[in-house]
């Protein structure tokens, strides 16, 4: 069988993957979820003409000279207007959000004011305008100041609440449900027997889906045997998963038995195996509404392919506006040799210069085994099929990896 092609793999992966249905949440737990449509203001703010700092509201063309001496006819605090109209030679006290009173067009500040019994003298004119904040000049009723498709962040939520929002629509979470497999797993904490290691994908993974807004559910280790396997996906069915990853058993030994396992529950093929590198032994497929992603089970692999493939897959359903990875200009940090038929992604580190250019040094040993060279990376360094050598300060492009 011929190896798919990266960009291929992702466009099966994401097919049909529409946004997951709606559900309406408090602002409170709002945060970081994903607007299902556009939210436009239900208020105009402010509402009125407001101060924008303590002092006294006049009419600019009587406090124009530093003669001007106006009578104080009563006070503006915030929620508390003044029902007058401010006439010829009059100020009134006013505080900061207090509504701008009728006839006053000008705000001189506390600080540029002399009080004299029931009147003030100024020590700087007054301007048209000057402190004072219009009505609707955050925003007025109608703005459409949310999109949907976005993540809402911490000022979103400030934003949503002043346009008189308690709750908003959102889409639903998706739900991933990570599957480990191998014999030779053991939990962290536990020490391993001969031939064992200790599992660890799973916390990549689950990590990497929920910073991106999913639901997780850990499945834990299934046995190297088919029963065990299908009993796992067959779980992940039963939890409602949108998305079932599994770990390992993804490549073509005798105890590689994902493949045959997912096959056994009716599971629908789209590939097996990537022209990548590493994770070229990948396969995804459907259970009915259910996503199968299989990435193997060296680290670095189950990490760049959970990186490259999950997280867009969770974004599409999560309805974002932008699901893929953005691709970064760089300049080589060191020499690399031709590439062959497989799109290489190299663990590198970043160095960020003062011009805003970027070196990517790739480091010395690319074994999808070994996770303190993937845990010091700072991005991949993307290598199409078939590239020729290149030298040192030639130029690249990376993919960040979450800081």
């Amino acid at each position: 069988m011929a190896l798919m092609p990266v960009a291929d793999a992702l466009a099966a992966i994401l097919a049909g993957a529409d946004p997951l249905p709606e559900e309406m949440v408090a602002l409170d737990t709002a945060w970081h979820r994903v607007l299902a449509h556009d939210v436009a203001a239900r208020r105009t703010q402010p509402p009125q003409a407001m101060s924008a700092m303590d002092g006294y509201a006049v009419r600019a063309a009587d406090a124009s000279n530093l003669t001007a001496r106006l009578k104080v006819i009563g006070e503006v605090a915030a929620g508390r207007p003044f029902e007058r109209k401010v006439g010829a030679g009059e100020a009134v006290r006013i505080f900061t959000g207090g509504v701008i009173p009728d006839g006053a067009d000008a705000v001189i500040i506390q600080e540029d004011t002399t009080v004299q019994g029931d009147h003030i003298g100024i020590t700087e004119a007054a301007v048209t305008g000057r402190h004072i904040r219009p009505a609707g000049v955050d925003f007025r009723e109608g703005d459409v100041l949310l999109s949907g498709g976005s993540r809402l962040t911490d000022r979103d939520l400030s934003l949503a609440a002043g346009m008189n929002y308690p709750e908003l629509a959102v889409r639903r979470r998706p739900k991933v449900a990570v599957l480990a497999t191998g014999d030779e797993l053991v939990m962290p904490g536990n020490i391993p027997g001969p031939g064992q290691i200790v599992y660890s994908n799973g916390y990549a993974l689950r990590a990497l889906a929920r910073a991106e807004g999913a639901e997780t559910v850990d499945l834990g280790i299934a046995a190297d045997t088919v029963a065990a396997t299908t009993e796992g996906i067959r779980r992940a069915r039963d939890t409602g998963a949108d998305i079932l990853i599994t770990t390992g058993g993804a490549s073509v030994g005798d105890h590689d038995l994902v493949k045959q396992s997912l096959e056994a529950e009716d599971v629908a093929m789209a590939f097996w195996r990537i022209a990548m590198r590493p994770g070229k032994p990948m396969m995804h497929g459907r259970l009915g509404a259910m996503r199968v992603i299989g990435l193997p089970g060296n680290p670095v692999s189950s990490y760049v392919c959970g990186f490259l493939f999950l997280v867009p897959l969770i974004r599409a359903l999560s309805g974002r506006k932008n699901i893929h990875h953005v691709r970064e200009p760089a300049l080589l940090g060191r020499d690399l040799s031709a590439n062959d038929q497989r799109e290489d992604y190299l663990r590198a580190r970043l160095e960020e210069h003062a011009d805003g250019t970027l070196t990517a040094v790739p480091v010395n040993h690319q074994d999808s085994s070994l996770l303190g060279n993937l845990a010091a990376a700072r991005a991949l360094l993307i290598r199409p099929p078939f590239a020729p050598a290149a030298q040192k300060g030639a130029p690249c492009e990376v993919l960040r990896l979450p800081g």
